[in-house]
């Protein structure tokens, strides 16, 4: 009898529920992830935090090593309204970011769509537009652009300075710098094409044909099935952008920050610089969250269909379950009073 009621109690125990597929690859990329949060929480994480420390005290170097004195926001205050040059750089910053940024980002797209297509040598192709982020990095960019050799000679930048010559200062200085060095900008978009090939790559070539059937064009494929489902990497293309500006070695910002903390004056230091970073730091991470916002304001009309048909759909489950459940109690039910009427019988 023991046995049986066993039997019948692993009969009836739930079965176990088995990760979906979208929860296993949310594991996977976690797992991916890990190194690289775990190298933060070591080695990022304490410099930080000693980072903005210093940009709240003042700092001095002396013999016996850090005096540190905190002063709360007295830096910051120094820098938005005694400094005559941090706060122009980082509007030339802005702009000059703003104009680039796209124009990488749109050449990098044109040139993956290009290497997509049937053509031969297509390895050699990509090499020699990858080649420039291996080779013309740290003191070969610095001559390459001492050198002229980030811009256009044929490109008439006088006119053009001429054109624009009723904005501010800091607005010309960036735009003709962008113009100046346009090549240079160029060819900043290695990793961005071989991103946007990868993401060109995976999108199912029947929707394409499914397009063609219907009378679609070349230019009408490419605005609602490849840059809908590209959306995701130029997103990431945008971040990866603004930080290796952000970041690159010809940036000026960068030099005047590690001016101010070798600084020989008594106004600047490490102090000082921390403030000039966080304040740099916080204008990046504000530029990103507007490029973010501009890629994800218009949401794609399909993507809203499929959510809300999935939906629909996780409703109807639901309801089949609950009307499999109300059976299976009826034929119980059932079962039980057909056993009662056959003993009353008897």
């Amino acid at each position: 009898m023991k046995e049986m009621k066993n039997k019948e109690k692993q009969q009836t125990a739930a079965p176990k529920k088995r990760l979906s597929l979208k929860q296993r690859e949310g594991m996977m990329g976690y797992l991916f992830v890990l190194p690289w949060i775990i190298g933060v929480l070591i080695f990022v994480l304490r410099p930080l935090a000693q980072s903005f420390n210093f940009a709240l005290s003042r700092v001095k170097m002396t013999p016996k090593g850090r005096e540190i004195t905190f002063i709360g926001i007295q830096n910051f205050t120094q820098i938005l309204q005694e400094d005559e040059t941090f706060p122009t750089e980082l509007a030339a910053y802005l702009v000059k970011t703003v104009m680039a940024v796209p124009i990488i980002v749109v050449f990098a797209l044109i040139i993956a769509l290009l290497l997509n297509a049937k053509i031969k040598g297509k390895g050699v192709f990509r090499l020699i537009f990858f080649l420039p982020v291996i080779i013309a990095s740290g003191p070969v960019m610095a001559q390459l652009v001492s050198q002229g050799a980030g811009s256009i000679p044929a490109m008439n930048t006088s006119m053009i300075q001429s054109m624009i010559g009723f904005l501010p200062g800091f607005i010309v200085d960036a735009i003709m710098g962008l113009f100046e060095n346009i090549v240079m900008y160029l060819w900043y978009s290695g990793v961005q094409i071989l991103i946007f090939l990868a993401a060109v790559q995976k999108i199912d070539t029947s929707l394409y044909e499914a397009a063609k059937m219907d009378g679609g064009s070349t230019w009408e494929c490419f605005w609602k099935i490849t840059l809908p489902t590209i959306k995701p990497m130029t997103l990431l293309n945008v971040v990866y952008t603004i930080v290796y500006l952000s970041n690159n070695e010809q940036n000026t910002i960068i030099e005047t920050i590690k001016n101010a903390m070798f600084g020989t004056t008594g106004s600047k230091g490490y102090g000082y610089a921390s403030a000039m970073a966080w304040l740099y730091a916080l204008i990046v991470t504000l530029l990103v969250i507007v490029f973010a916002a501009a890629l994800a304001l218009k949401k794609d009309v399909y993507a809203k269909k499929a959510k809300k048909y999935r939906k629909e759909l996780k409703k109807q489950e639901r309801l089949i379950k609950k009307i499999e459940k109300r059976g299976e109690q009826y034929e119980k039910q059932k079962a039980k009073r057909t056993a009662k009427a056959a003993r009353a019988a008897r």
